[in-house]
């Protein structure tokens, strides 16, 4: 089982994502995509020897065939009848008693009357015949005299439903479902029910199916990954390379995306102004600074006159450095500089000596244990920002993805604007 990103959702944050410069956390956009089933799809799979059965090309889906089949004309009915609901005259008759079902509150009507089996016997398909045996069933059927009970169940009668065929020349009017139904089974169900082993449901309709089991199974699923989404961040990741967008590591490894690809900058190394070097220094000095601060640094002792005239040099500056990925902004506002990859130690004078002697020694010789390869770290969201739309508010994380300090709760509103309802 896997939840994709809803398409035309994932292609407004992607566009959000290019339109600006700043970087966002994947963890936060795959909380974000989980959080309403409108903005995402459920994927299922089994195996060849177990599969699910599907009621034609869209119908319902379920795990257990003889469920699809039992409730195959409850599902597909309108596909092939129009149904149509007509008043009749009043019964007649004096009915003092009706039975009424105690589990779902359903008045089935007096139990002489000459409806009264087949409604009971449908009632039964439809809502229990998977929980319970028809002979349980029946005992909790109760007898009520309430003469109140009586005429809702009279009035109800009243209402005759009539199928009437919509593929057939000339078409066939069955004036009860249990007529309908017995023709459905006969023309329609033998070729209906078809075997498969992947589907993608869309996740409102998944929210809802009518198999108890695939429902539970894909609730539990979307619990575990509301707690730790690392495969809605893989899906996501890997959808956002596919629109040009940059995937990169930063904060004790958490994944981000931007339109920009990151780089260091060795400015010791560049002839730049003062003023781009003092940039760097200060972000370098001062992880997480926002723009404000990084002025209220640099700009001091600054005659009015220059005020303005050297805010607007800082901006450009600035703004030159995020585009070139030398400065990382993200959507919480706050600057930082890329990771510097680390610089791999030269060998010694001798070593390439001896390793080349350690290669003659047989590997029997070899005490040596062997080393483990690294875990990578883990990921974890970012901040979420004020009035950016792609932010997402402050939910509860598993301790492997704890949360950024600084979240406010008003950005989740504003983050679920994109892509969904």
């Amino acid at each position: 089982m896997r939840f994709l990103p809803q398409a035309n959702a994932f292609d407004s944050i992607a566009t959000q994502i290019k339109s600006d410069a700043l970087a966002y956390s994947v963890f936060s956009l795959a909380r974000l995509f989980l959080q309403k089933p409108e903005r995402y799809d459920v994927r299922l799979a089994t195996k060849p020897e177990q599969p699910m059965f599907q009621l034609g090309e869209n119908g319902a889906v379920s795990s257990d065939r003889h469920f699809l089949e039992s409730s195959a004309f409850r599902f597909a009915q309108k596909e092939f009848y129009t149904i149509e609901n007509t008043q009749t005259e009043p019964i007649k008759g004096n009915f003092t008693s009706v039975a009424r079902d105690r589990l779902s509150g359903t008045v089935l009507g007096p139990t002489n009357h000459h409806a009264y089996q087949s409604r009971l016997r449908s009632l039964y398909e439809q809502r229990f015949s998977r929980r319970m045996s028809f002979a349980d069933y029946q005992r909790q059927i109760e007898i009520v005299s309430d003469p109140a009970l009586v005429e809702q169940w009279k009035e109800e009668a009243r209402t005759v439903t009539t199928f009437t065929t919509q593929n057939e020349d000339p078409a066939v009017t069955f004036n009860s479902a249990a007529d309908a139904e017995k023709h459905f089974r006969q023309h329609h169900l033998p070729n209906l029910v078809r075997s498969i082993t992947e589907i993608t449901i869309p996740g409102v309709p998944s929210r809802n199916l009518s198999d108890r089991v695939l429902r539970h199974l894909i609730e539990d699923a979307w619990s575990a990954q509301n707690r730790s989404p690392s495969q809605m961040m893989q899906e996501l990741s890997a959808r956002l390379r596919e629109h040009g967008l940059h995937i990169f590591r930063h904060r004790k490894g958490m994944l981000f995306v931007s339109p920009i690809r990151t780089r260091p900058f060795a400015h010791e190394e560049t002839s730049v102004s003062e003023q781009v070097k003092a940039i760097l220094a200060t972000v370098a000095a001062n992880p997480k600074i926002n723009r404000k601060d990084l002025a209220d640094k640099i700009l001091v002792d600054v005659a009015p006159n220059d005020g303005e005239p050297r805010k607007l040099a800082l901006a450009s500056d600035l703004k030159w450095l995020i585009s070139e990925g030398y400065v990382i902004e993200f959507n919480d506002g706050s600057l930082d500089l890329p990771r510097a990859k680390a610089k791999k130690e030269e060998p010694a004078p001798g070593a390439e000596a001896e390793s080349s002697a350690e290669a003659a020694i047989p590997p029997a010789e070899l005490s040596s244990p062997p080393v483990e390869a690294g875990v990578s770290p883990a990921e974890n969201p970012s901040r979420s920002a004020d009035g950016v739309v792609a932010a997402v508010g402050p939910t509860a994380e598993p301790e492997s993805e704890k949360q950024a300090p600084g979240t406010s709760a008003s950005t989740i509103d504003r983050t679920a604007e994109i892509g969904g309802s």
